[in-house]
């Protein structure tokens, strides 16, 4: 685990296979903005795929964030095409063939907590970057 994300205390995560429904099994709050690693699992051995965030900071230090929260950017934000997540990532995993994806996910802005979510996205990708030369492969640049 990446230590940026030690502090945050409203963390879970949940498994996602072809078989479910996205909407179903995440459990991501839906109020809640932060960021969601997404790792690919091969028995044993997991990948960090992807990197995702969500909420915007404006310049008085309040949050704007879509209704949903990271429950809805995780289940209906793009990725692969212009169709939610529910939809792509699905066929993305049969395509690849990997088996599950585990999904961590991290309020990084609350009452307690203020965070901005795309710097602490920013530094779990660096940290990635310099571990690896590249990105996460679902992350198409940052």
């Amino acid at each position: 685990m990446y230590k940026e994300l030690k502090k945050f205390k409203v963390t879970n995560s949940f498994t996602f296979t072809t078989e479910n429904s996205l909407e179903e099994v995440c459990n991501a709050s839906e109020s809640g903005s932060g960021i969601f690693l997404v790792y690919a699992v091969e028995g044993e051995t997991k990948e960090l795929i992807m990197v995702g965030s969500t909420g915007t900071i404006q310049n008085d230090g309040t949050l704007k964030s879509k209704n949903g929260g990271l429950h809805d950017k995780i289940v209906n934000g793009h990725q692969f095409a212009k169709t939610g997540r529910k939809y792509s990532w699905p066929a993305q995993m049969k395509l690849e063939n990997i088996e599950r994806l585990e999904v961590t996910w991290y309020e990084t802005f609350n009452e307690k907590t203020k965070v901005i979510p795309t710097f602490i996205e920013g530094q779990v990708l660096q940290n990635f970057l310099d571990e690896n030369a590249r990105l996460p492969r679902w992350n198409v640049a940052f």
